[in-house]
């Protein structure tokens, strides 16, 4: 700060004085740097951990200075402008006293009014106020909408910047050093032009009293037992509308209104208004938690939620409806979830996915646009991304991992995450690293009398937890979303109903076409809210899309889908969700909540499946090969199947059923069929269409019509069951990519000494072959940029896939198999030419057991829950 003048005054910040002197000629160019260290390693430069460091460049006319690294923008700037004043031989001083007078007369000045300021628009809608209140400003509003006002208050006093009251008091005390030209009113907390407004002012303010203007506004008790409730506001343009907006709060007038900051996006006119607290008032006993929430400051007493006011760009009062669902939506905007499901549009169907693949295959805001976006609302800093290189990993390109910190208001540590995630492109890496932030944020909102060691340890994250620095306002939640902790239960409800594949009704007859994990999906669904008798729509989509198996859905959604062809159309029932979901949703709040007291409520849902785009490395597959790599595995396990006359197949990881359900198809000496996989939803989709192919065959010469008995179960093939034992052949096609190396390690182990099979036939991708592909598969934008570096690494051809092997890698890990549990091992491969470089697209390990089998295997073991039972009797089908 520069001093100067009697040494009990303080005169206004540098950056002020220069502007006073040189206006729009003195130019600010910010920059943000990030120190750097070498960290012992030559060449290395790795990025600091911590916050974001600024410098500032100012550009005079006669000069250029730059200023120190400081920790904000407004600090450089500030740096910037005093060096600039030590340089200047003779800085113009003045007093911020005299400017804050000199302000308040250019606002009563007929110049101003001719701008479309938004306070501008507030004097004229005082001219039409009745009676000793006419032509009166409220202090409240001046002091809102005119910044400058404030910061002159500020750098008079700095203390009074957290007090609004106080604020108002000096330009009260200010104004009435202009007795000449303002009528200062004490008893109104307001201000008025002394002479007249010059007669084509007054016309054309009467020439606008013409329009009758009504809009919706919530009203938020400050009682959180009391439900928000709509409202509807006369705001003709005969009448100023903070008059109509105290009389809603039960003041006297505009004067006693106060205005909190604009709630949601910055440049929304949405805004709370309150009554204005007495100066004594100590306590919290009448803070608005919902309306404090909402807005990140403290507000007393009841509140308007409401969006009017005057702005830049027009001098006509702008206004829209606030509804109940504006509201609910606005609360929803501050938790990790709500953002996702509205960056969809999809409130009721929407689910934050737990992680994130690629950018290709998420939908709505990426999760690094969410993280910044809940930061913002809950006026905390931008997150602080920190990339670092793994030094470690051998190999000739960089691989990366990614830290993010954030932090509070006073630069003080809420929460480290450090993932041990490695990516090969920064950008995975940052959105990696925020999907981890955020799934956490979601469950520590809904869990915030945990204590902190329940919250961080044994969850599978590298994060630590300061929550005594988190900021005041987050601590509302519990207070504002009081049925939340409803949440979980009913989420438990909802999962076990959605396990009962027969509860969906599914109309339409069977395509050919059926979704896939990876495959990306697009229905249209409808949601009503269902009470006996009645029921209100609440949301509907004409085209949704989302990723099939990335979790960005309600399990019940998913799970129908799972079972649903393209063209067929499904209804089914959940349980409630969260009240606050169902109102965010609800366009009558009045209704819903006439239909919620009524009891016994539910959600219905109705969906068609439109259209069904295949994963990317099918994509890949089908443009390089014909037949499809997936028809190719088929055609290699029916050669082994007819050579070895095998009659008792299992495949390890069938998922929807798509390798048995191709077997079908061919004649082979196959008499039993077991698939075993994890995922319920996809396991439903095998049986929906094994049922319908074994159950035709019966009684038609098909391929399939020597399938005796059928089977799927519900288990993980890393688990023994007595009932896959001693199978004839094994299959396990393109599924240990899906594991972790360790868990495929584990797979190989229980299979080869637990489950015995006579014959073994793993496949997985060849690493080597993904240039190929990837060059005769299309391109995003994105990918396109990738090529242009060919020296860069290939990427995997499935999001989902932990690894791919090399041919070197598999053989080693398939040979060390087969060593250790007496079994011979060859290798083949589908999808290119044995010994052409760069080998077969899909390379294949046959195992075959050297002796025979084992009979003390313990035939009690059977812990897989059986999903669906075929059995052939007397010629008909039977099934449970």
């Amino acid at each position: 700060m520069v001093t100067g003048g009697s040494s009990n005054k303080e005169v206004v910040n540098p950056k002020a004085i220069i502007h006073k002197r040189f206006g729009d000629k003195a130019r600010y160019n910010v920059e943000e740097i990030q120190e750097f260290a070498s960290n012992g390693c030559p060449g290395l430069a790795i990025p600091q951990k911590g916050p974001c460091l600024y410098r500032c460049c100012l550009e005079l006319p006669e000069f250029s200075v730059v200023s120190d690294i400081c920790k904000r923008k407004k600090e450089a700037m500030q740096s910037a402008a005093e060096k600039a004043l030590e340089k200047l031989t003779d800085p113009p001083v003045e007093d911020p006293a005299d400017q804050l007078i000199s302000r308040l007369s250019y606002l009563f000045s007929n110049d101003f009014y001719s701008t479309c300021h938004p306070l501008s628009g507030h004097f004229r809608a005082a001219l039409q106020r009745e009676g000793h209140l006419n032509g009166l400003v409220p202090i409240t509003v001046m002091c809102f909408f005119d910044s400058k006002l404030s910061n002159l208050c500020k750098s008079i006093k700095p203390e009074i910047e957290s007090k609004p009251l106080e604020v108002m008091s000096m330009v009260m005390d200010a104004a009435t050093r202009l007795s000449e030209t303002v009528f200062t009113s004490k008893e109104n907390f307001s201000l008025r032009r002394i002479s007249p407004y010059p007669p084509e002012v007054i016309q054309s303010v009467e020439a606008s009293c013409q329009q009758e203007t009504y809009i919706k506004v919530i009203q938020v008790p400050y009682l959180v037992e009391e439900n928000v409730k709509p409202s509807t506001l006369d705001v003709s343009s005969n009448k100023y509308y903070m008059d109509v907006i105290a009389r809603g709060l039960g003041a006297a007038d505009a004067s006693m209104v106060m205005l909190s900051r604009s709630v949601g996006k910055a440049s929304s006119e949405t805004r709370l208004y309150f009554h204005a607290p007495k100066k004594d008032l100590e306590d919290g006993a009448f803070m608005n938690a919902r309306a404090s929430y909402l807005s990140g400051q403290i507000i007393y007493g009841d509140a308007i939620l409401a969006t009017i006011g005057y702005t830049w760009k027009s001098c006509d009062l702008f206004h829209e409806d606030v509804t109940s669902s504006t509201y609910y939506r606005l609360l929803m905007n501050k938790v990790p979830t709500g953002i996702y499901k509205l960056s969809r549009e999809a409130v009721l169907v929407a689910e934050l996915p737990a992680r994130f693949g690629a950018r290709s295959n998420w939908r709505g805001l990426l999760p690094r646009d969410i993280l910044c976006t809940f930061a913002r609302q809950h006026q905390l800093p931008e997150p602080v991304f920190s990339l670092v290189p793994a030094k470690d990993i051998e190999g000739p390109e960089e691989i990366y991992r990614c830290e993010v910190k954030l932090l509070s208001k006073g630069q003080d540590l809420i929460l480290h995450c450090y993932p041990r995630d490695l990516f090969k492109k920064q950008s995975d890496a940052v959105q990696n690293a925020s999907s981890k932030v955020i799934s956490w944020l979601g469950d520590y909102l809904k869990k915030l009398s945990m204590q902190r060691e329940d919250l961080t340890n044994g969850n599978g994250l590298d994060l630590d937890f300061y929550p005594e620095h988190i900021s005041k306002e987050l601590h509302f939640f519990s207070l504002v979303h009081k049925s939340w902790s409803g949440f979980e239960a009913n989420s438990k409800k909802v999962q076990a109903f959605s396990d009962n594949v027969c509860s969906y009704n599914i109309q339409g007859p069977d395509s050919d076409i059926f979704p896939s994990n990876g495959c990306l999906v697009c229905v249209c669904y409808s949601v009503f809210l269902v009470t006996e008798g009645d029921k209100e729509l609440l949301e509907k989509n004409e085209e949704f899309e989302f990723e099939f198996g990335s979790e960005a859905v309600i399990p019940d959604l998913e799970a129908v889908v799972a079972q649903t062809g393209v063209g067929q159309s499904a209804h089914f029932r959940v349980e409630m969700p969260p009240r606050e979901l169902i109102f965010a949703a609800s366009a009558d709040l009045s209704r819903s909540l006439s239909l919620l007291s009524a009891g016994g409520c539910g959600l219905e849902y109705t969906t068609t499946l439109l259209r069904v785009t295949e994963p990317m490395e099918d994509r890949m597959e089908k443009a390089q090969f014909s037949p499809s790599l997936s028809k190719q595995r088929v055609n290699y396990a029916v050669g082994h199947i007819k050579e070895s006359s095998a009659t008792f197949l299992v495949d390890f990881g069938c998922g929807s059923g798509s390798l048995l359900d191709s077997l079908l198809d061919y004649p082979t000496s196959l008499e039993r069929i077991i698939g075993v996989d994890i995922s319920t939803k996809a396991l439903a989709r095998a049986a929906k269409t094994l049922h319908s192919k074994l159950s035709t065959s019966c009684n038609t010469q098909t391929p399939c019509s020597g399938i005796e008995y059928a089977q799927l179960l519900d288990g993980s093939i890393t688990t023994f069951d007595s009932r896959v034992y001693g199978c004839d052949i094994g299959t396990c096609l393109e599924v240990i990519e899906h594991m972790s190396e360790d868990q495929a390690t584990l797979f190989g182990n229980v299979v080869l000494s637990s489950f015995c099979p006579k014959l073994l036939i793993i496949s997985t991708p060849n690493y080597e072959y993904n240039v190929i592909l990837q060059k005769s598969a299309p391109q995003t934008p994105e990918d396109d940029m990738d090529d242009k570096n060919p020296t860069k690494p290939c990427k995997f051809r499935n999001f989902d896939h932990k690894f791919e092997w090399t041919r070197e890698q598999f053989r080693i890990w398939a040979s060390e198999l087969s060593e250790k549990h007496n079994y011979d091992v060859e290798f083949s491969g589908v999808g290119g030419v044995d010994g052409v470089e760069p080998g077969f697209a899909s390379q294949i390990a046959v195992f075959r057991r050297r002796s025979e089998l084992p009979a003390d295997k313990d035939s009690a073991a059977v812990p897989y829950k059986v999903v669906w039972d075929w059995k052939r009797t007397n010629g008909l089908e039977g099934h449970v």
